[in-house]
């Protein structure tokens, strides 16, 4: 069978376009919440800046049960929850919702530990100057894991380009949509390849740049 190239490649550059908001949607939403949720985990643990062990626990709860589901499991179980924030179970906008969600609690677990990484004795003696903890975070913490956070966020953000990739699954659109659609279900290996292709040049390419930006931090 001969490929349409001529009438599939304005579908593949839509594909593309709305893989590219999926990824980025998640990966500002998902990060923040995540950076939010990761730098909780870890001051309120025992001996932490803002020592509270039911909230630790609560966190801890959170993260562990949604943390390991599925990306294609979490989107029927958030289904409900979808249907609530979203109006609808189905399109973009229902499965970047179900991506930030899946993007937060795996960030904030490498943002924890991360961040558990940084010399205590560098956090003890900002305390002892009298450092309010909002500043040891955002002054200190963060800064002071920085390199390692961006490697971890590397990590996380490809990870988002294969939930991306399955939003196809309920109509979300995308790269993943596309090669479901116009590829298996019509039997067109070359369409399914050419998606594989981009996915897998935007992949290294995120890599690189993670890679790169790490480096030029911890340099520093």
């Amino acid at each position: 069978m001969q490929t349409d190239w001529e009438k599939l490649r304005p579908i593949l550059t839509e594909a593309v376009g709305t893989t590219i908001y999926l990824v980025l949607l998640t990966f500002v939403v998902g990060g923040l919440v995540g950076l939010f949720l990761g730098t909780a985990l870890y001051t309120t643990r025992k001996g932490g800046l803002l020592a509270n062990s039911p909230i630790n626990w609560v966190l801890n709860v959170l993260v562990n049960v949604v943390r390991p589901i599925p990306f294609i499991i979490l989107l029927a179980a958030l289904g409900p929850i979808t249907l609530e924030v979203v109006g609808t179970t189905i399109g973009t906008e229902a499965a970047a919702f179900v991506m930030i969600v899946a993007a937060s609690f795996g960030i904030a677990r490498i943002v924890e530990q991360n961040l558990v990484t940084v010399d205590p004795g560098v956090i003890e003696a900002a305390r002892a100057m009298g450092a309010a903890p909002l500043r040891i975070i955002l002054t200190l913490l963060i800064p002071e894991a920085l390199g390692p956070l961006i490697l971890g966020y590397t990590f996380i953000i490809i990870a988002i380009v294969d939930m991306s990739a399955m939003a196809g699954t309920v109509g979300g659109g995308g790269l993943g949509d596309f090669a479901l659609v116009y590829g298996y279900q019509r039997f067109d290996w070359e369409v399914t390849l050419v998606a594989t292709l981009i996915i897998i040049a935007g992949v290294q390419g995120i890599q690189f740049l993670g890679n790169w930006t790490a480096r030029k931090v911890l340099r520093r």
